[in-house]
């Protein structure tokens, strides 16, 4: 909260001669006004005093996106200080990035973006909007359309289900089976899921007739209600219904977007300057607007000219209409530099940029002291919380006098309050601010510094809002379709055929059909789905079916078992190695670290913060580290490792970071050096980018202890290279190393903690089977929105290439080209340049030199080049935030693994990032090409080709981990029962009881289905049949039962028998119980030889229960009485003794 004394010394600024003049003049009805003189950040400070004092809207118009995107946080923060924290929010209007039609049509984010806005600011919950030039030139509909985009329902209002379906329709929401993602929208009766745009969590809508009767929000991984809400707010997803029309199976068609608004009366005529009344047209910088508006309505009038005969979407505004629209508004133009034009000068004030000091504190904090000494008002800004602590430690080191202009909530602010300067003396006000350079007003005797202006660090950004997590995509079913394989554990691998209703004994019931070796069948009951699994194996992996009653799937799992047993012997030995040796203890943390995590730009996922947890837990006793770090590119990686370095620094110790390439190892240099700029530390690199001479000089600071931390790559491992007290081993993708490095790498990390990171994700149930193993840590939570990246499959044409590489560079992105044949990439090179000659195209592949590839590497890295044609060779780790577009040429060539890993090359920033899959014309496909067209149609839809890649990558990782032979196990008997098999070994080894794989066969006559009325969806019912078959006791059977309700209703009989069958089941399998047969009113109970049931309980249990008799030969039989409860619960409750003893 920031404090009234900032907010009346900007606000005082509105009294400047300059700014009162026109202001004044603006409220008398002056048709246009001009000022000059302004930096950047000073024009977001008068657009929000011109917005606070005329108590108007305003419309900021700037030249293009990344203008928008860098005045819009700075305009967000002067605004809000100005009119306290309630004040609405600054809003964002993206031009399309393409017309409707055109193309894949715009990328669905814009879509959003702009519905959200427009329904907003029609509604007056937005006063500010900022928009490049290009979202003006198209027509707009009336302002009452884009009101009725968003809809509003709370408790007990009237409104009939089939409206609420029609609406999210209308708006861009799409209709699933289950919600898992934003923009979801599922219906089962009464019940409407959906997860609205811009919400946290999705909504559970629960409708009684025409009334709301409930509404409460859920978890999307576990379907559960986490409890009500009062309100629920469905913002549009698109200003234009969407209609998504492929014309066959084989047809390369693109969604088509069909703009079916209803007839207003402005008939789609208005303009963006007609929607609300009174808006001021605020114009940043009105010549380099006015050229860009020139070349964009020639761009888009190209594009049109396509899109002739189709009314659907929204026109091009005719030059003069769109000029006469803009001159009816009443203008406000800012300029930096004050130009003579029209025979008179604009109205002056004269802003100077704050000078950069590159870290030299002394210098800035001298500066500092000069002008609060002249009498001057200076403000600082921070990046973070941690960067204010920063800078109020240095303030108090120099004994500069300093103020806090806002409020931190928390021990760290409380302790920053009351160490701040006391008594009414100048001081300098420090407070978070997102304003990356600083500015000065000599007039206003005002000096405003900004985050980067003493430590060149970024203004924190606003954390994306969280997706769900992608990992356990594939083990409950929800994908499983005919001609997939599965494993059942007693048959081995099979072929799904579907679900088959069969009749035995009165009784209807649901059973799987399963195809094996020699076309046998084999019938499985849905209540027994807990013995069976999907089939997860990589991709291509044909697995053969196996022989029903024959031996070879027994002989295979015996082998499988007996290496798993030796590979748990392994990994206990090395465990308990580990465990044994004697390390360093690292200190709790210090007060500098809590600084130094607060400067942290984000706000950590849950999944860092755990990494964190564990590592700081493991550095802090005297056994060594040693450490798996698992997470995809961008997920968060680098900054767990840099705290974890930070920790050890702070210790006296020093780091070295390790990590395969050249390229690599310059990109994690840049970033520690940065990250750790505020502080003390000295970090260097050892790589060929440094002459021998620097590099003696390294080696010589580093052995006197003057180095901290140490990035290079297997450079480091040469025996020259002799640390003066190592701490610390943090190892990039340590599988790239080759066998002589990793033994040098045993030998470097005796006794020192070891921290090794991967970006190939490891599957969450392998991780979970090794807990007391390996000491991992799994990072799975998304990196911003990575689901958002638009990605289209089309025919390669050069007009498409064109298009996407010109668009790229427009908003001065990078494109990655992938052309993986080395025989023609030069030719496909020059073809670029042919059709981009303005871009710098520079080419990357596997048979070039080293030292080359690196150089063009950098060069892109560096921003010296735009377009990057390369082979799949550009290695995955490399972060680069400029390149927002990839091509991918004769997608029909690569694994859908491959394409999931080039498709998240980008995406990485706050741009919004496209993926082209180019394929030849159909014509010229194989079958087995068009098979792989049409998951790739899957795979651009986020369908289950994408799960599959995703799988498939998280396959891969296991096979690293454990090793090449453990590969074929996964293949011979499918991943799922693998890690069943490896918890059980592992458990064993342990000294934990192992559980004998006993089955139990129940014959109760009861009706146990679940009706296909209740649960229409096949997948959704095999999904909940599993659910239910994997139930242990009756807190599962309730929470369960309570979950069913919640999502589909109050469960009918039937699906209550079934939960009672399941806990049944499984307590019989833990007795031992070999069969439990109904006869008439009574249950007739065996044994297997081997039962575990102690004789005395049984004694007991005989003598207590009515009716119960044990014959010689060990079979119990029960009397059932007539009762409210279902049978399976009565017989539950009289054996249940014989597990508890009671």
């Amino acid at each position: 909260m920031l404090f009234p004394a900032v907010t009346e010394l900007l606000g005082h600024l509105a009294g400047l001669p300059a700014i009162d003049d026109a202001l004044e003049a603006l409220r008398q009805g002056s048709p246009a006004e001009k000022m000059a003189g302004l930096t950047s950040p000073a024009k977001a400070l008068v657009t929000a005093l011109a917005a606070t004092e005329l108590r108007r809207p305003a419309l900021v118009l700037v030249e293009d996106e990344r203008r928008a995107a860098s005045l819009l946080e700075v305009l967000q923060f002067f605004y809000r200080t100005l009119n306290g924290n309630s004040a609405a929010p600054v809003l964002l209007l993206p031009a399309l990035d393409t017309l409707p039609g055109v193309g894949a049509g715009p990328h669905p984010e814009i879509l959003e973006v702009r519905a959200s806005t427009l329904a907003r600011f029609v509604s007056g919950q937005g006063s500010i909007v900022v928009a490049p030039i290009d979202a003006t030139l198209l027509s707009f509909a009336a302002p009452q359309f884009y009101e009725s985009l968003s809809l509003s329902l709370t408790r007990d209002a009237e409104i009939s289900l089939q409206e609420v379906i029609a609406h999210l329709a209308k708006t861009g929401y799409m209709r699933t089976e289950l919600v898992e993602m934003e923009g979801q929208f599922s219906v089962r009766g009464g019940i409407l899921d959906v997860f609205p745009a811009e919400a946290a969590r999705p909504a559970r809508i629960e409708l009684l007739g025409d009334m709301v009767e409930s509404l409460r929000e859920f978890d999307p991984d576990t379907q559960r209600s986490t409890g009500p809400v009062n309100r629920v707010i469905l913002p549009p997803l698109t200003e234009f219904p969407l209609t998504a029309s492929r014309r066959d199976d084989e047809d390369l068609d693109f969604p088509r977007f069909q703009a079916a608004i209803e007839e207003t009366e402005a008939e789609r005529a208005a303009t963006l300057f007609d929607l609300r009344e009174g808006t001021l047209l605020v114009l940043d910088e009105p010549e380099e607007i006015a050229q860009r508006a020139a070349k964009s309505r020639d761009r888009l009038l190209a594009d049109s000219a396509s899109l002739a005969g189709d009314a659907a979407v929204p026109f091009v505004l005719p030059e003069d209409q769109w000029k006469k629209a803009l001159d009816r508004q009443q203008r406000f133009s800012l300029e930096e530099l004050p130009l003579h034009r029209d025979g008179r000068d604009p109205r002056t004030l004269k802003v100077q940029p704050t000078a950069r000091y590159h870290g030299q504190i002394q210098a800035f904090l001298g500066e500092i002291r000069g002008r609060l000494s002249a009498g001057d008002e200076v403000l600082i800004a921070a990046a973070s919380s941690g960067e204010l602590e920063r800078l109020a430690d240095l303030c108090r080191e120099y004994d500069v006098p300093y103020r806090l202009g806002e409020l931190e909530q928390s021990a760290t602010g409380a302790r920053l309050v009351e160490e701040v300067t006391s008594g009414s003396a100048p001081a300098a006000v420090l407070l978070r601010a997102p304003l990356p350079e600083g500015f000065v007003i000599p007039e206003a005797k005002l000096a405003f510094y900004g985050t980067g202006d003493l430590f060149e660090t970024a203004p924190a950004h606003e954390r994306p809002r969280q997706r769900p997590k992608t990992a356990g995509f594939f083990s409950d079913f929800s994908e499983l379709k005919a001609g997939d394989h599965v494993v059942h554990v007693d048959h081995g691998i099979g072929q799904f055929e579907g679900l088959q209703t069969i009749e035995s004994d009165g009784r209807r019931g649901e059973f799987m059909r399963l195809q094996y070796a020699d076309d046998a069948r084999l019938y499985v009951p849905l209540e027994r789905m807990d013995l069976v699994q999907n089939y997860r194996s990589l991709e291509g992996t044909k697995p053969q079916l196996d022989r029903l009653g024959g031996t070879a799937w027994t002989a295979r799992k015996t082998r499988v078992r007996k290496s798993l047993t030796d590979l748990a012997d392994t990994l206990l030995e090395l465990y308990a190695e580990r465990k044994t040796a004697t390390g360093y203890g690292f200190a709790p943390d210090a007060p500098w670290q809590h600084e130094f995590e607060d400067a942290f730009e984000f706000s950590e996922t849950p999944d860092q913060a755990t990494a964190i947890a564990d590592i700081k837990r493991d550095m802090e006793t005297p056994t060594p580290m040693d450490r798996l770090l698992c997470g995809d590119v961008g997920y968060g990686k680098t900054e767990v490792a840099m705290r974890a370095a930070f920790k050890a620094v702070a210790n006296s110790k020093q780091v070295a970071v390790l990590a395969p390439t050249t390229v690599l190892v310059f990109q994690h240099y840049e970033t520690f050096r940065r990250r750790m700029a505020a502080f003390p530390i000295r970090v260097e690199m050892l790589s060929r980018f440094r002459s021998p001479r620097e590099q003696k000089e390294v080696l010589a600071a580093l052995e006197a202890g003057k180095v901290d931390i140490l990035i290079g790559t297997h450079r480091l491992l040469s025996r020259d290279v002799v640390f003066h007290d190592l701490g610390l081993l943090i190892v990039d993708e340590e599988q790239r190393f080759g066998v002589t490095h990793k033994e040098r790498l045993k030998e470097m990390s005796r006794n020192v903690d070891v921290l090794t990171m991967t970006a190939t994700p490891i599957p969450r149930t392998l991780n979970m089977s090794l807990v007391g193993l390996r000491d991992m840590s799994v990072i799975e939570t998304p990196p911003k929105d990575r689901l958002a990246i638009q990605t289209v499959v089309a025919p390669f044409s050069e007009s498409a290439i064109r298009r996407a590489i010109v668009e790229e560079l427009d908003r001065e992105g990078q494109v990655f080209f992938v052309h993986n044949r080395v025989e023609s990439i030069y030719s496909m090179a020059a073809l670029i340049q042919k059709l981009a000659p303005k871009a710098r195209v520079v080419v990357g592949h596997g048979q070039m030199g080293e030292r080359e590839l690196e150089k063009v590497m950098l060069q892109f890295i560096r921003d010296e080049a735009d377009v990057l044609v390369s082979t799949t060779i550009v290695e995955n780790g490399l972060d680069i935030p400029l390149a927002n577009t990839i091509i991918v040429n004769r997608a029909d060539r690569f694994g859908l693994s491959e394409l999931y890993q080039l498709r998240g090359r980008v995406g990485r920033s706050n741009q919004r990032a496209y993926a082209y899959l180019l394929v030849p014309p159909e014509a010229s496909l194989t079958p087995v090409a068009r098979r792989r067209l049409a998951a790739l149609r899957e795979f651009s839809e986020l369908g289950a080709g994408f799960r599959i890649a995703a799988l498939d990558l998280e396959l891969r990782g296991a096979g690293n981990l454990l090793g090449r032979e453990q590969h074929g196990h996964i293949a011979a008997i499918g991943f799922d029962l693998y890690t069943q098999m490896l918890e059980r070994a592992v458990a064993a080894k342990k000294g934990e009881a192992e559980q004998p794989e006993l089955r139990a066969t129940l014959n109760l006559g009861m009706d146990i289905r679940i009706p296909p009325e209740y649960l229409p969806s096949e997948s959704l019912r095999l999904r909940t049949y599993k659910r239910i078959a994997e139930i242990r006791n009756e807190d599962e059977r309730e929470i369960l039962r309570r979950e069913l309700a919640d999502r589909f209703g109050p469960p009918p009989p039937a699906i209550n028998n079934l939960l009672d069958y399941a806990v049944l089941k499984s307590l019989c399998e833990r007795l031992q119980i070999s069969s439990v047969d109904r006869r008439a009113n009574e249950a007739v109970i065996k044994f297997y030889p081997t039962t575990s049931v102690r004789p005395e309980r049984l004694v007991r249990l005989v003598r207590k229960e009515k009716g119960t008799k044990l014959d010689p030969s060990g079979v119990l039989t029960i009397t059932l009485e007539r009762s409210n409860r279902s049978i399976a619960e009565a017989i539950g409750n009289v054996l249940l003794p014989l597990e508890t003893g009671s």
